[in-house]
């Protein structure tokens, strides 16, 4: 374990050492990682396993559909916006001042 460890605590290591020292770190936390992950899923029984599987693949299933399904609806609705600018055949912007006009008097 000492391959990775600064020989000299005096003297900083340098950014190579730091990375390789890191790396090592990143290496053993990943292992842990899965040694951990395994000795759950040694806890739980097969049964438990597979239906926590499948329910996990039909939440995410419901939640593609979900989204397909807004996904079209925002679709339809800006094609229906688009067509009613089309519809009216104005070529010209809308007004956004209104039909009315108001004479302001400044001092």
């Amino acid at each position: 374990m000492e391959e990775n460890t600064n020989p000299n605590p005096e003297q900083p290591m340098t950014d190579e050492e730091q990375r390789t020292a890191f790396e090592a770190f990143l290496s053993h936390q990943k292992r842990a990682l899965e040694e951990t992950g395994k000795a759950l899923e040694a806890l739980l029984p097969e049964g438990f396993r597979v239906h926590g599987s499948n329910a996990s693949k039909e939440f995410t299933k419901g939640f593609k559909v979900l989204v397909s399904a807004a996904m079209q609806e925002l679709r339809k609705a800006r094609k229906d916006e688009e067509g009613d600018g089309e519809e009216a055949g104005d070529d010209q912007p809308v007004s956004t001042t209104g039909k009315t006009k108001i004479k302001v008097n400044v001092e």
